[in-house]
């Protein structure tokens, strides 16, 4: 017997005009998460799966010839998959399709029909923004899409359309690249494949890529000894790379006493740590401000790129985007690029560089 592969029209449309018809407001929402994704889905499902075994038997009354049976979507089409997406990126939703954002911006589009917010439980405008952690469903008769409007973004969607993906700078396909050499590794968070790329980076975070992009972190594990910054916890990972950094002159701390590990950081603050792995600068250059200048003449950033990290918030993405671009700048003793340094301290190999810039398409800003 088939079972669901999705939530039908006619069953779908029932359900949502019996919950349309109670009444609600602020201090009484038109229906709560618990209903939405309980009674209300478990309803549904029921009668979509009745519906389906009523056509199965049919089907077989028939011997299978000369009755045209709807198409049932494929059996994952009923399960929730987890998308990376970037701006511009559209997602569709017709009847019934459900979506989560877990990270990143998005808005909604609606041909006709509309999106119901199940959290909330209101309905949305087209144009109207997605909350984090908030379930939408498309209501009865909809024709909806979900533009993504931030560089990265991390979805939940339950459906069958396909991405229609834009031709905006690809930060996620930059961190799978970095990832495959071996200088990009992501959090602990459990979606999004713990890029973590709608965040800010921490000083902590900017001070493990640069050591990596280096082709030092195995030193940096290897270190031992001590540091004067009380709030590095002793005996942590993180005391391993502040110590090798700080003997190695890599960084000065944030005052003598204090690394501040997860404050944020700056564009100005990691393309300097960009500039001192390639030998434009060193430690003792403490005056940052023309940090994303210096980087320009020297070639490590373009034009479009300057404005960029001058204009917008400092986040995970841009890292990301300077630490892999940075690979084919030129070192400042002329002796090759960045990456060719790595390759020759065995960091990753020729072959493994040329797959991971066949992962990442597009033009530089």
């Amino acid at each position: 017997m088939r079972k669901k592969g999705f939530l039908f029209v006619l069953p779908l449309t029932l359900a949502l005009a019996a919950w349309a018809l109670a009444a609600g407001d602020a201090a009484d929402p038109l229906a709560s998460l618990s209903y939405l994704n309980g009674i209300f889905t478990s309803a549904v499902d029921a009668a979509v799966n009745a519906r389906l075994d009523a056509s199965d038997a049919l089907l077989l009354e028939n011997g299978g010839n000369g009755l045209e049976v709807p198409a049932v979507p494929s059996a994952s089409a009923g399960g929730w998959t987890e998308l990376r997406l970037k701006q511009g990126d559209l997602l569709p939703l017709s009847t019934g399709e459900s979506v989560l954002l877990l990270a990143g911006g998005g808005q909604f589009t609606c041909a006709f029909g509309e999106v119901v917010d199940a959290t909330a439980g209101a309905a949305v405008p087209s144009g109207g923004a997605l909350a984090a952690n908030h379930r939408y469903i498309a209501a009865e008769d909809t024709a909806a899409s979900v533009l993504i409007t931030s560089k990265t973004a991390v979805v939940d969607c339950q459906g069958t359309g396909s991405v229609s993906y834009s031709t905006a700078t690809d930060y996620n396909a930059m961190a799978g690249a970095l990832k495959s050499l071996g200088l990009f590794r992501g959090s602990l968070t459990g979606y999004g494949q713990g890029f973590d790329l709608e965040a800010a980076p921490t000083r902590l975070q900017a001070l493990i890529m640069f050591i990596r992009v280096l082709g030092e972190e195995e030193a940096a594990l290897a270190w031992s000894g001590s540091i004067p910054f009380t709030d590095i916890q002793k005996g942590s990972q993180g005391e391993k790379y502040v110590g090798y950094a700080y003997e190695r002159g890599y960084t000065n701390g944030y005052s003598a006493t204090q690394f501040r590990p997860s404050a944020p950081v700056n564009a100005r603050q990691y393309t300097e740590f960009i500039l001192r792995a390639l030998g434009y600068s060193s430690a003792a250059n403490t005056n940052l401000s023309d940090a994303l200048a210096r980087a320009l003449e020297a070639g490590v950033l373009t034009p479009g790129e300057a404005a960029m990290l001058q204009n917008d918030p400092f986040l995970r993405a841009d890292l990301v985007y300077v630490s892999y671009y940075a690979l084919d700048a030129v070192r400042a003793d002329g002796m090759g690029t960045l990456a060719d340094s790595l390759m020759e301290k065995g960091v990753f190999s020729q072959w493994e560089r040329d797959s991971a810039a066949g992962m990442v398409t597009g033009w530089r800003l």
